[in-house]
This record gives structure tokens, C-alpha cells and sequence, in this order.
């Protein structure tokens, strides 16, 4: 009984291992800090009951190819 304990135990001691797995996303700095002065830009020259311009086309769905 005492060999069935000692699996459970590395079993469960690797699966906490697995879980401690962290998955870090890096962005360009400088990408993101266009990006933003851009949205922001756009959005102060809108006047006061102007509507913002209109799409080009529909959305599609994400990685959809136009």
C-alpha cells in the first residue's frame, strides 16, 4: 500500500509542478504608445454631434482573410 502512496504523491507533486507554468506576452512598447497617441488623436478631433466615419467594409471574423 505503502508503493501506491509514493505514485500519488509524484503524481500529484508533478502536477503542481505543471501548474506553475507562466506564459509571458510581450508588446512593442513603441507599437503600443502609437497605437495609442493614433485612437486618442482621432478621438479629440471629433467635434462635439459629429459621428465617427464608417468602416470600409464588414467586420469578418478574426484571422478572415478580405
Amino acid at each position: 500500500m505503502e508503493r501506491y502512496g509514493y505514485r500519488v504523491m509524484l503524481f500529484a507533486g508533478a502536477l503542481a509542478l505543471g501548474g506553475c507554468v507562466t506564459i509571458n506576452i510581450y508588446f512593442p512598447a513603441a507599437a503600443a504608445e502609437r497605437a495609442a497617441d493614433r485612437i486618442i488623436d482621432e478621438v479629440w478631433q471629433l467635434k462635439k454631434g459629429e459621428n465617427p466615419p464608417k468602416p470600409d467594409g464588414p467586420a469578418g471574423a478574426p484571422g478572415e482573410r478580405k
